[in-house]
């Protein structure tokens, strides 16, 4: 059978190659690190790519179920975490990306409040590899106060006050790259949903670091944080008339300008809606923020349509409906007008699993391995991003980086153990 033969092809393909995402320390760095793969990225230490290489590499692990590889493995892990906050200064500030030439002190911009950092992934990484560990988390504890000031970056300087959702500083390295939300839109104006659903996650991993290192008050302190901020993105973010959620645009004059024939009704509303149909709005059911009736709506308005997300290779990251969709190859930004991801996909996929879609979890997946599997059959190696209505890749051939995913997917296909991120 040609799936069965995929699922063969890509287990031998992530056993054979994963190593290739482990690189040594020096220069810039001084633990080894976990680096996305392909020659594009040979030498580069990212944020949210290491985080889910790393997901994605325990499961090539599990099903290998050698423990010397696990422990082998350990440091590499680690280390992309240790990296990161190495770089933390004393405002919290952490870089998106560094390479090995990198010079430490050039890293941080004149402006810490007008550029973007290191997206809110870094307490989730280290909370999923504690997790791993059975709540050991006392490798992690001299570093737990700069991953705090990380956190407390966002919380202090990346939050709007009106309506509690975290904003972009701008539309630079936002991990999404050229998303229509924020893309080319002012500074300081785009409450994404991707980036909130990413900060409920953040600041839940950070309580439970905090748990785990017996501080019982800051856990409190950081859950409370979380729960603020999820009803937040239910408030502002969701759309009853869709039954999706969207980003929202926090970019309003203030109340204060009020005058002339303004002055008898000021505006009494803290956010606009962004209609734009974003694969993220579907990070709702990944994150746990979807309340159980939303997320029905979700799927089966949204998700199951031909027209916008749904295609033959897996979810569109932009609606075909939407003026701007392209599904040109481009790099800087990559492009995520709607050719299919593997991430968006993966993410997708674990959203459904976890809300109880289980068939469409299933489509998906399989969607998935095809995918993937037919792209190392015919060039032995997996790429950046696809065409969504043929599979055909894009660019950037020998991408691993969070494709890898598809091996939690082929896991929970056949029953298995599945190594899920926290």
């Amino acid at each position: 059978m040609q799936f069965d033969h995929y699922i063969k092809l890509l287990r031998e393909h992530t056993a054979a190659n994963y190593k290739g995402m482990y690189r040594e320390a020096g220069g810039a760095f001084p633990h080894p690190f976990l680096t996305p793969g392909s020659l594009q990225y040979a030498d580069i230490l990212w944020d949210w790519d290491s985080w889910l290489s790393n997901v994605a590499l325990r499961q090539i692990l599990l099903d290998q179920a050698d423990p010397e590889a696990s422990e082998a493995a350990m440091p590499y892990e680690r280390g992309s975490i240790l990296n990161f906050l190495s770089l933390c200064d004393k405002d919290g500030w952490i870089p998106i990306v560094v390479q090995r030439a990198d010079q430490v002190g050039a890293l941080r911009p004149a402006d810490i409040y007008s550029s973007n950092m290191h997206k809110p992934v870094l307490a989730q990484h280290a909370a999923f590899l504690v997790s791993l560990a059975e709540g050991d988390a006392e490798w992690l504890r001299e570093s737990l106060y700069p991953l705090q000031r990380f956190v407390n970056n966002y919380r202090n300087h990346h939050r709007h006050e009106e309506t509690g959702l975290y904003y972009w500083q701008n539309d630079h390295a936002i991990g999404v790259d050229n998303d229509p939300c924020t893309y080319f839109r002012p500074a300081k104006s785009s409450a994404s949903i991707y980036l909130n659903c990413l900060m409920y996650k953040e600041l839940l991993a950070t309580g439970y670091l905090c748990e785990c290192l017996q501080l019982p008050e800051s856990a409190a302190d950081y859950r409370r944080d979380a729960e603020r901020l999820k009803q937040a993105i239910i408030e502002h973010c969701w759309d009853e008339r869709d039954g999706f959620y969207y980003s929202a645009d926090i970019l309003l004059q203030p109340k204060s300008r009020v005058h002339g024939i303004h002055s008898g009704q000021p505006r009494d509303w803290s956010s606009l809606i962004q209609r734009i149909g974003v694969w993220t709005g579907f990070m709702s059911l990944w994150s746990g923020v979807a309340e159980p009736e939303q997320a029905e709506r979700i799927v089966a308005e949204n998700l199951h349509d031909m027209r916008t997300f749904w295609s033959p290779y897996g979810v569109r990251t932009l609606s075909g409906m939407e003026k701007m969709y392209s599904a040109r190859a481009t790099r800087n930004p990559s492009n995520w007008l709607g050719p299919i991801w593997g991430i968006s996909n993966y993410m997708t996929f674990r959203g459904l699993v976890d809300y109880g879609f289980e068939n469409d979890a299933k489509e998906l997946a399989e969607k998935t391995v095809l995918l993937f599997g037919r792209d190392i059959e015919r060039f032995g190696g997996l790429h950046e991003y696809y065409q969504p209505d043929n599979g055909e890749p894009m660019l950037n051939k020998g991408f691993q980086n969070w494709n890898y995913l598809v091996m939690q997917m082929i896991a929970w296909l056949e029953g298995q153990p599945v190594i899920k991120e926290f």
